[in-house]
């Protein structure tokens, strides 16, 4: 069941809704991350964006 906060929530945003704008840069940004889904399902996931080993590494010189 949904929250009494909730859909008074949902009454304010139906009165008052948000700018054009926040809404133009939320679906932007909701394209944007489609967009690297689709290329990461075309491609893959590049391989310098691998970690070698995932973590700390201690007492590694030369750095």
């Amino acid at each position: 069941m949904i929250g009494l906060h909730w859909l008074l929530r949902m009454r304010q945003w139906a009165q008052h809704p948000p700018p054009a704008r926040v809404v133009y840069g939320v679906l932007a940004i909701i394209a944007l991350c489609a967009a690297l889904y689709g290329i990461e399902l075309i491609w893959g996931w590049p391989a310098a964006l691998t970690p070698n080993g995932g973590g700390l590494r201690r007492g590694v010189t030369g750095m």
